[in-house]
């Protein structure tokens, strides 16, 4: 794992950790969310601009980015 894929995964981590504790969620259920939304190729892909943010940016872009998945669904 080169060191841009090593910085990629633990900000990934950090977002799950970071979104778990502030929706009271387990571990488990924000994988099944992020995995149904694709939140996780979303932050990987987006790393270089996403990574520059506060968390709390992050976790309202996170929550803007699912329910933009959601009504996707919807329709």
């Amino acid at each position: 794992m080169d060191k841009k894929q090593q910085d990629i995964a633990y900000f990934i981590s950090f977002c799950i950790e970071q979104y778990k504790n502030a929706k009271g969620l387990s571990g488990e259920e924000v994988m099944q969310e992020f995995s149904k939304y694709g939140v996780l190729e979303y932050l990987r892909d987006f790393f270089d601009v996403l990574h520059t943010q506060s968390y709390q940016w992050l976790l309202a872009n996170i929550d803007e980015f699912i329910n933009l998945r959601k009504k996707e669904d919807t329709k």
